[in-house]
Parts: C-alpha cells; sequence; structure tokens
C-alpha cells in the first residue's frame, strides 16, 4: 500500500472527537500562546493523547516538521496541513491505542487507592473532580446497576463491560459516561 493511501486512510478514520481531542491537546500544553508547541510543550501534548513520547521521537518529530527551525512546531505542522504527514502520525498512533488498555488507564483514574475496585469513596471523588454534584445515594445506585458479582464495588471487568456498552468506540472521555 502506498503512503498516500495509508495518509487517506488514517484521515477518514479519524473521528470528529479524535480530531478535536488533537486541538484541545495542542492548545491546553501551547502554555505560552504563542501558537506553537516547543520541545515540553510537544512532549506533554503527545503523552495527554496517550503516546509513550520519549525524548528522541519527540526530538525526531521536531527535526521533521519544524517549518521556521526555531525548534517549534505550529498548529498546522501539528495536525492540520494537508501535505504533511503529522496528523497521519497523530492519527495512526491514536487509531492504534487499543480500546481495552484504554479503559484500563480509565479504570485506574477512579481507582485512585489502587484496590482493584472502584468503591462508592472512589467515585465520590470523581464526581467532584468533573464538577457533578451527587449524593452518596445515587452514586451508590450506579454502583449496584454495574455491580454484576454484587460485592457492591466495580471491578475492573465490570468496568470494562460498562464501558463496552456505554461506548463502542472508547475514547479518553468516555469514563465520564459512567459518572453522567
Amino acid at each position: 500500500m502506498q503512503k498516500s493511501t495509508i495518509k487517506r486512510r488514517v484521515r477518514a478514520e479519524l473521528t470528529d472527537d479524535q480530531k478535536q481531542e488533537i486541538k484541545e491537546a495542542f492548545e491546553l500544553f501551547d502554555t505560552d500562546k504563542d501558537n506553537a508547541l516547543d520541545y515540553h510543550e510537544l512532549k506533554v501534548a503527545m503523552r495527554a493523547l496517550g503516546f509513550d513520547a520519549k525524548k528522541p521521537d519527540v526530538l525526531k518529530i521536531i527535526r521533521d516538521y519544524d517549518k521556521t527551525n526555531q525548534g517549534l512546531i505550529d498548529f498546522d505542522d501539528f495536525a492540520k496541513s494537508s501535505n504533511n504527514q503529522m496528523l497521519t502520525i497523530v492519527a495512526e498512533r491514536i487509531l492504534d491505542r487499543d480500546p481495552i488498555e484504554e479503559m484500563k488507564k480509565a479504570f485506574k483514574l477512579f481507582d485512585d487507592d489502587q484496590t482493584g475496585k472502584i468503591t462508592l469513596r472512589n467515585l465520590r471523588r470523581v464526581a467532584k473532580e468533573i464538577g457533578e454534584n451527587m449524593d452518596d445515594e445515587e452514586l451508590q445506585a450506579m454502583i449496584d446497576e454495574f455491580d454484576l458479582d454484587q460485592d457492591g464495588e466495580i471491578n475492573e471487568q465490570e468496568f470494562i463491560a460498562i464501558m463496552t456498552d456505554a461506548n463502542e468506540n472508547f475514547d479518553s472521555n468516555s469514563f465520564r459516561k459512567f459518572i453522567a
């Protein structure tokens, strides 16, 4: 398969939500608001998108896509330019993410005490962090609804079942659907 064919295939498969995720990461991590990412900003943005951004990889991306030779990647370089491979790289990495691994990462966001279970306390903390005003009775009802083994907590397998049912194409915001 030719590179241009791969490029078109990847572009076609990148969802609007994934494109928005890329744009939001760029804007969020452009800390000095100069519409460009330096090495440190790019590394943090790539990690936020779920990539294991190693220093040599980040430096190579900057070398390959920095049009101005100032050690910066602007948004067009990062994602938009139709004659640029950056979108292809980012898109391929997003599309290559394993949904089950993403769900396991999301589970760990809830399971901050590393018990292997999402407890009422965990759920209360996450609800508060994302600005959901829910009382303990509502939160416990959510746990009870999805608690397949009826132990009063949500284990990783139950969480994956929730996420799989809630969103066939899991993305990094799916855990919010568990709360909502």
